[in-house]
């Protein structure tokens, strides 16, 4: 028997029954769908995504699924804004914290990811950095949009060290949008590795170099 087939963005819009507006819970479903759609690419990526597990998985017949989106192109532009959002969301709580110093919202940062990967035997990644991975399988215009993701989450780092530069922490002479830039190449190189081996040890010791490479 045939594989299931991955989620095809590349598909042409479908327009089917009512229009969503009419579709009762259509919010509370929409977000199921996120949600779901979001697990599926942060573990499995985007090859081994059945659009249809999803839509098992939420209780939402196939022929139903363009009342939440104008086509599946449009889903996985909704999830990568969805998890992009999330995870900003997310540096911003630990990095802008300035009850703490600036390379300890890091470590902060940092412990919290672990621990978010750990709480899913570390079989969830980066849902960006999957899909960068698979962008063979992608349209082209999503590289773009990927990027532009990475590098905003540079720019927030970017900021903590600015900050930690200004408290001495890391050295005065510091390109801190360089630094971001590199943190960044490691740590996702870091999450890929934890989810092969299925354990914290990359990321450990990522954290480990990366922070005593600051080490004034």
């Amino acid at each position: 028997m045939a594989s299931e087939p991955a989620l095809d963005i590349l598909a042409p819009a479908r327009r089917r029954g009512r229009p969503a507006r009419q579709v009762a819970g259509y919010g509370e479903t929409r977000e199921a769908l996120l949600r779901a759609g979001v697990a599926a690419l942060s573990e499995r990526g985007f090859s081994a995504t059945g659009l249809d597990a999803i839509l098992r998985g939420v209780g939402v017949p196939k022929g139903s699924f363009y009342h939440y989106f104008p086509s599946k192109e449009a889903f996985a532009a909704a999830l990568i804004e969805r998890y992009a959002a999330y995870f900003a969301g997310k540096l911003d709580r630990w990095l802008r914290n300035e009850s703490r110093a600036p390379l300890d919202r890091l470590r902060d940062f940092l412990a919290d990811a672990r621990a978010g990967m750990a709480r899913h035997d570390f079989r969830r990644g980066c849902l960006v950095g999957n899909l960068g991975q698979e962008m063979g399988a992608l349209p082209e215009p999503f590289r773009d949009r990927l990027h532009g993701v990475l590098l905003d989450w540079q720019a927030r780092t970017a900021r903590c060290f600015e900050a930690a530069r200004e408290a001495g922490e890391i050295a005065p002479e510091t390109d801190c949008a360089a630094l971001a830039a590199y943190f960044w190449i490691g740590w996702e190189g870091a999450v890929l590795r934890a989810k092969l081996e299925r354990s914290p040890a990359p990321l450990d010791l990522f954290t480990e170099t990366f922070l005593a490479g600051l080490q004034r």
